[in-house]
């Protein structure tokens, strides 16, 4: 029901540089949500989560909490955005819950919520 198909998610190193360039940032503790408004019929996203965080079962952790607060709330999203959320520190300790929360707080922010979910 809720699922992310490949053509929706940022893949090539161009993609994502031009909506950390060109997008708004919007951070908390947990996470960095940079917005950019798309160009073709339906938003992308990206998840990112850097070296700093620690080693690879690491950020893959954080990425997989990325994905699954993205995927459970895309219905409530604007289609007409291309987001990228990285992961910070303070992430790689916290239970889904939290995570989620830190997301909708984020897309509340950054004012990226569809007509129906405002």
């Amino acid at each position: 029901m809720f699922n992310l198909p490949k053509r929706r998610i940022l893949r090539k190193n161009k993609e994502f540089q031009k909506v950390y360039r060109y997008g708004r940032s919007y951070a908390n503790r947990y996470l960095v949500l940079y917005a950019f408004t798309a160009n073709g019929p339906e938003g992308k996203v990206g998840f990112a989560a850097g070296k700093k965080l620690g080693n690879a079962v690491t950020r893959n952790r954080v990425k997989r909490l990325l994905r699954e607060s993205y995927r459970l709330n895309q219905q409530l999203l604007g289609p007409k955005y291309d987001l990228l959320l990285v992961g910070r520190k303070a992430a790689v300790d916290v239970k889904y819950a939290v995570m989620e929360k830190a997301f909708l707080s984020l897309v509340r922010k950054a004012r990226v919520l569809g007509q129906e979910a405002k």
